[in-house]
């Protein structure tokens, strides 16, 4: 069975997959074609060089596919290079960005983290995405939470749930130390809402925001019926290869296999 103008979905690993899940939950005759691209794992030590070409050469191979639009599943390249990507892509790329206004209005102390890999929170786009959004009288702190993705792309948060409340708990606590007015995170790596219910263990006064929710809505205009069938496509490499990517679709009970393809060089 063929897709029909599907919704491409695509990042480097594993967190991506619960954005499938919201649109397929939304729109439940949508057809959506996800790309995982094991191959350039991680995205996030990446520079904006080579993130422009991997998150190029997706976006072509997803318009290849017959998608009628793509989602750039992860925060770092979403705001490091969308602006450039936009330029080159031959379909509309929708991101997932800090949702930084929403999480100023959700603040009562006005002082919010923005919790993403370091590449992301560390750019000189990132400080200008901030400066535009921020709502006057909110303080927004980047802050590098590359350790908590790795407790998902590792499989810990299915496998050893004490290990991740501990390392989530941990690294909470050391940032509330140097900051302790903030009281709206946001989880700006898609990985990290899979770490929601150990974030609110852990600090259940704070508030997380998961970005991927906006997609939804952005989305809306490519909206087609389909028969919400799910393609599933991943590339590999040594270091990453897809029997271990289906290993992980199987522990989140996702139904999907990968089928291995070939994107560049």
């Amino acid at each position: 069975m063929s897709v029909n103008k599907p919704i491409g979905v695509f990042d480097a690993g594993i967190g991506s997959y619960a954005i499938v899940e919201k649109i397929r939950k939304s729109y439940p005759s949508q057809d959506i074609v996800y790309l995982a691209d094991r191959k350039s794992f991680p995205y996030g030590a990446k520079d904006h060089g080579e993130l422009l070409t991997v998150t190029r050469q997706a976006t072509e191979y997803l318009f290849q596919y017959g998608c009628s639009a793509v989602v750039l599943a992860s925060n770092a390249p979403s705001i490091v290079v969308m602006e450039d990507l936009l330029k080159l892509a031959s379909l509309p790329v929708i991101g997932v960005l800090p949702p930084v206004k929403e999480a100023c209005r959700h603040s009562m102390t006005r002082n919010i983290a923005v919790l993403g890999v370091r590449s992301m929170v560390e750019s000189p786009e990132f400080k200008k995405y901030v400066i535009e959004n921020t709502l006057e009288g909110c303080a927004i702190s980047g802050i590098n939470a590359s350790e908590l993705v790795d407790l998902v792309e590792d499989f810990s948060f299915l496998n050893d749930h004490e290990k991740t409340q501990r390392v989530v708990s941990q690294f909470l606590e050391k940032q509330l130390e140097t900051q302790p007015n903030i009281d709206v995170m946001t989880m700006s790596s898609t990985h990290l809402p899979w770490l929601k219910a150990f974030f609110l263990q852990a600090q259940p006064q704070i508030t997380f925001l998961d970005p991927a929710d906006s997609v939804i809505e952005e989305i809306r205009p490519y909206v087609t019926h389909g028969d919400g069938i799910i393609d599933c496509i991943a590339t590999e490499s040594p270091q990453f290869p897809i029997k271990t990517f289906n290993e992980a679709l199987l522990g989140l009970k996702t139904g999907l296999i990968a089928k291995l393809i070939h994107i560049g060089n």
